[in-house]
């Protein structure tokens, strides 16, 4: 059992299990009937997400400088509150299931979802 970390929209492993769209926004211009059965996401979780405002400070990373700052401010935002309890839920969860989470980013080394694999993985998680 374990978490699987995914490009949403690309095709679905076969012992994957079900998809958490950890995004802010879920995908434009697909009707939310077919999220699922495009391969995006079963589940939308966008509290492990950043904040509106940290993802465009994340896109906007140009060096490994601002990258660094990102990964810093979305690390806090995660460690408070909600956001810490859900890390560790699905650190739990790993044990006893598979499921994927995962976000629209085309370069993982870019996104927030390496960072949650980190995180994950800080948290005693089984990740493939």
């Amino acid at each position: 059992m374990s978490i699987s970390i995914v490009r949403l929209g690309a095709p679905r492993a076969a012992d994957e299990g079900p998809r958490i769209g950890t995004v802010r926004r879920p995908p434009r211009g697909v009707p939310k009937a077919e999220f699922a059965s495009r391969d995006y996401y079963d589940t939308w979780l966008p509290l492990l997400a950043p904040s509106a405002e940290l993802m465009a400070q994340g896109k906007a990373a140009e060096n490994e400088a601002d990258w660094a700052r990102f990964a810093k401010r979305y690390r806090a935002e995660m460690e408070g509150g909600e956001g810490a309890r859900v890390l560790d839920l699905l650190a739990a969860l790993s044990h006893s299931s598979h499921f994927a989470v995962g976000c629209y980013c085309e370069d993982e080394h870019r996104c927030h979802r390496s960072l949650l694999r980190e995180l994950l993985a800080e948290r005693g998680a089984s990740i493939r």
